[in-house]
């Protein structure tokens, strides 16, 4: 780790390469993995299946718009937080990045604990119980993180990149392999129903989550202005483009009929033209997954953190070392994390994670419309085109989601929604007076 003098901010060395690398590590991971199986139970159509892959990819492109406006106006580490501080005031942005936190609190520890299980499945280190694996990984990549700006980022884009190159190169061996004899005949196709198509793209739209990571590094990124629509735009577009070919590759080897209901589509297409090793193979790329969604999180979300505590005014967890990183609030997200695993009490966490990202998404939404109205002198390197339509239709579609959610779970969602608001009223409260930021007041300039 390098040594220096303290800094008390974070360091301006990141690239447009590492903005795109944030956005492919917090997105691609098991959802395209397993949730072609539910797309093709709901749509059991090979050409509609690829054009609603596509449709999430433009809907993700459409929502982004509202973040990356604010991104490039505000300039500010936290992403969601920061832009709703800046809109609704303090106790909005505590709600909107203690929601954002939880959620991926919960996700990253039950990912953590999937870590240990798969290199049992591939035969390594199996006398190491699963759970301990998972303390092992957060605390390598808690370490990586440690040694300061400049080597997180490279990790980064090292591990997108492999990442990217792991899917690219499955899609081609789908694609040109020789095909194997089918395990079993293909069942019969189903009806399509409106309940069908709506959950098929309920679950497109979840996998395209994490494209929103490149805002969080609005004090890190050269000319951020500029390039986190380069990179969320960028990232965005080549997240759908491996989308829609992994699912072509797929639908070269299965029926849309073989694909419905599957947990894991890609290791029965794997195991349709490798035989046996499809499983191992597909492990291993789950694997390589897991590893770049745990350190694109590790990288983002202690700055959420710090950006919190900076504005609360509390030093400590504000610390950033001399080469850049926030190892307090790093500290504080692989503990938190760690124990999480270990409990298994991220289960709660996971049922809380899609309505709470959901509403900040929302507020982001809404922000973007407020603010161009009650600024519309401050400096925006990024409008979306067309205001403020992306950023209606994205706030509608996030609120139907909330309806949905409401409808189907309303105790979690009370659950959540109360946790939420205790926590970030207790934080509002017990922080306002040695605030040195309140309500819309927070500065724009970075």
């Amino acid at each position: 780790m390098r040594r220096g003098s303290d800094r008390s901010h974070l360091l301006r060395v990141l690239g447009v390469a590492f903005g795109v690398a944030a956005v492919i590590g917090g997105t691609i991971g098991q959802g395209i993995l397993r949730s072609p199986g539910v797309v093709a139970a709901g749509v059991p159509d090979a050409w509609l299946i690829i054009l609603l892959w596509v449709l999430g990819g433009a809907a993700a492109l459409v929502d982004s718009m509202s973040t990356v406006e604010l991104a490039a106006s505000i300039r500010r580490t936290g992403g969601a937080y920061a832009f709703l501080t800046r809109t609704f005031g303090r106790f909005a942005g505590l709600a909107a990045g203690i929601g954002v936190w939880l959620g991926y609190v919960g996700i990253v520890a039950f990912v953590s604990g999937l870590f240990g299980d798969y290199l049992h499945r591939l035969g390594i280190l199996t006398v190491i119980p699963s759970n301990w694996l998972a303390l092992a990984v957060l605390g390598i990549i808690g370490g990586i993180q440690a040694f300061g700006t400049r080597v997180s980022g490279a990790s980064q884009e090292l591990i997108s990149a492999v990442k990217a190159l792991i899917f690219v190169s499955l899609v081609v061996a789908l694609m040109l392999s020789p095909r194997g004899a089918p395990v079993a005949a293909s069942p019969p196709p189903v009806a399509m129903t409106v309940v069908g198509v709506i959950v098929a793209i309920r679950a497109i739209l979840g996998t395209y989550l994490g494209w929103e990571n490149a805002a969080f590094f609005g004090e890190e990124i050269k000319d951020f202005g500029k390039a986190v629509a380069r990179a969320t735009f960028g990232g965005i577009a080549l997240v759908t483009m491996i989308y829609v070919l992994v699912n072509v590759a797929m639908l070269t080897v299965l029926t849309p009929q073989d694909m419905a209901g599957s947990d894991l589509v890609a290791a029965d297409a794997a195991g349709r033209v490798f035989g046996p090793t499809g499983d191992t193979i597909m492990t291993a790329v789950s694997l390589i997954s897991l590893i770049s969604f745990i350190n694109t999180a590790m990288m983002t979300f202690p700055r959420l953190i710090y950006a919190m505590a900076r504005d609360a005014g509390i030093p400590r967890l504000s610390h950033v070392s001399g080469n850049g990183s926030p190892q307090v609030a790093l500290a504080l997200m692989v503990a938190v994390t760690a124990f999480f695993s270990q409990i298994g009490g991220y289960a709660i966490l996971l049922a809380f994670s899609t309505w709470l990202m959901t509403c900040a998404a929302a507020g982001v939404n809404l922000s973007a419309i407020v603010l161009r109205r009650r600024e519309p002198g401050l400096e925006r390197p990024y409008r979306m085109p067309l205001f403020p339509l992306p950023a209606i239709f994205a706030l509608s579609v996030n609120l139907g989601f909330l309806a949905a959610f409401l409808y189907e779970s309303p105790v979690t969602v009370f659950q959540a929604s109360v946790l939420v608001l205790v926590l970030a009223g207790t934080a509002y409260l017990s922080t306002r007076r040695t605030s040195g930021i309140v309500g819309g007041a927070v500065s724009g300039a970075a």
